[in-house]
């Protein structure tokens, strides 16, 4: 008796076209979820970084009001609404430096430091004068649409720019050097020099009998837009250091 052969069988052309569909559209799912993915991480990597980097800029801010002195030579704080100036203490002496925002981008200059009166009256003067590309320039935010600060004095907030924070103060005697005292609040002083040295500077020392008084506290509003990486308002309460 002969053995009926078992019959063969297969995928027909149907099948595999099916199943071959079935494939591609699960590859474009998964291709899109991993894309997905991806650009969530970048999102959130780029998010922290520039919240650091916002952090890192307040923090340096921060340091630069806390170490706020007045040294009775230029004015120890100004804010003209769109640059920030100040005259810091250093390790070496006294530092000028200037926050200003130019062209949507937070900008901080740093003055050499200097223990001389004619050196820091010069820097002062250079302050008044910058164009954003000088040396010790640094971006420090992009994206930067509007800049305002506000002084604590005497109780009350109020804009910086305001009038009415005037104090007459008695003008220095001559001087040839600027020293920095140690402490909260430090002091300022000199040696005994020749009088041509603390008179130049254009009346730099003149307008001293009315002089802008320091706050005891800064509060800055930096409003980031389009090529920030973070849109919103931050606000940042600063105290500076006690002055003698």
């Amino acid at each position: 008796m002969a053995r009926t052969p078992f019959p063969q069988r297969g995928f027909t052309l149907i099948e595999v076209l099916v199943a071959l569909l079935i494939l591609s559209v699960l590859a474009a799912t998964a291709s899109k979820g991993i894309d997905a993915i991806s650009t969530a991480r970048q999102v959130a990597d780029g998010s922290l970084k520039q919240t650091l980097r916002v952090q890192s800029v307040m923090t340096q801010l921060d340091a630069d009001l806390s170490q706020v002195i007045d040294t009775q030579i230029v004015t120890g704080m100004q804010f003209d609404g769109a640059n920030l100036r100040l005259t810091r203490r250093t390790s070496a002496g006294v530092q000028v430096v200037v926050w200003t925002v130019r062209e949507r981008r937070l900008l901080r200059w740093a003055s050499p430091e200097t223990s001389r009166v004619g050196d820091l009256q010069a820097y002062w003067r250079t302050s008044n004068q910058l164009q954003g590309r000088e040396v010790g320039t640094l971006v420090a935010l992009n994206g930067v649409d509007q800049w305002q600060v506000y002084c604590f004095r005497n109780g009350s907030l109020s804009n910086c720019q305001s009038t009415g924070n005037v104090v007459r103060v008695p003008a220095p005697p001559a001087a040839s050097g600027v020293t920095p005292g140690t402490g909260a609040g430090g002091t300022t002083g000199g040696t005994s020099g020749s009088t041509s040295g603390s008179t130049s500077g254009e009346g730099a020392v003149a307008a001293l009998a009315n002089r802008e008084q320091l706050p005891q506290a800064v509060r800055s509003q930096l409003a980031l837009g389009e090529g920030s990486g973070m849109a919103g308002v931050i606000t940042r309460d600063m105290m500076l250091s006690p002055q003698p």
